[in-house]
């Protein structure tokens, strides 16, 4: 393997993934998304800006026997995702393509994304970190791309930091998802959240949900058992 590159495990180990050493590293994020996701086996999902693969291999882990597409602009780590699903012994279909001008995609019963998130401030000097974290297209543009070929009642989920929400929840409201449900994610206990999972349904129409959520890490820094449940052993958030 290149130098360039590492061979990391997420859930336990259940999923292998090779990554650049430096630049766009999966961290936490894609793994708590593919955990919010209500997929069932047969059902066909779409990952919008996929990276190298983290967040839908991790669904697929939990949820085997998945129609997987995935979508990312950068052919270089489009190439990593479909080397990480063969590591994986996974079939999906990845593409390269911006996520915003998706076409000829089939219906699919999910979609979700972790897109990027900061829309000022310094950017990195690493080119696929500053691409992964500096949005270049609104978040309601990802979420129309998003809910365009959702089924009715399919799902469509996004983590984002918390500072987003009205703006997310707005976004999917105007796509026609309703019935949003939100899932802080504190980094301790008694602190605000910094991130969040939100989800709405295609011509959904029930009340929104605040979740409980989900405290992150104990007060020295470890895990709580609940986020190691989800983290090492491929546990649903609900």
């Amino acid at each position: 393997m290149s130098r360039e590159l590492t061979e990391d495990g997420l859930l336990g180990g259940r999923v292998r993934l090779i990554q650049p050493r430096e630049g766009f590293r999966a961290a936490v994020d894609p793994v708590l998304l593919a955990a919010f996701i209500p997929a069932r086996g047969g059902e066909a999902v779409l990952e919008l800006g996929c990276g190298t693969g983290a967040g839908f291999l991790c669904l697929n882990a939990r949820v085997p026997g998945l129609f997987i597409t995935a979508v990312e602009r950068d052919e270089t780590l489009v190439e990593l995702a479909q080397r990480n699903a063969g590591l994986n012994l996974l079939l999906a279909d990845i593409r390269t393509a911006d996520a915003r001008d998706l076409r000829h995609t089939a219906p699919v019963h999910h979609s979700f994304a972790n897109p990027p998130y900061w829309s000022g401030g310094t950017p990195s000097p690493l080119p696929q970190r500053r691409q992964a974290a500096h949005e270049d297209a609104a978040l309601s543009d990802w979420v129309q791309a998003m809910a365009r070929p959702l089924r009715h009642k399919g799902s469509l989920t996004l983590v984002l930091p918390a500072a987003r929400f009205a703006e997310a929840a707005a976004a999917l409201r105007e796509a026609k998802c309703g019935a949003i449900r939100l899932l802080p994610l504190w980094p301790r206990a008694g602190v605000a959240a910094k991130r969040i999972l939100i989800q709405g349904r295609r011509g959904g129409l029930g009340p929104d949900e605040v979740l409980p959520g989900l405290v992150l890490h104990e007060a020295d820094g470890s895990y709580t058992p609940a986020a190691q449940a989800v983290l090492r052993d491929a546990s649903a958030l609900t």
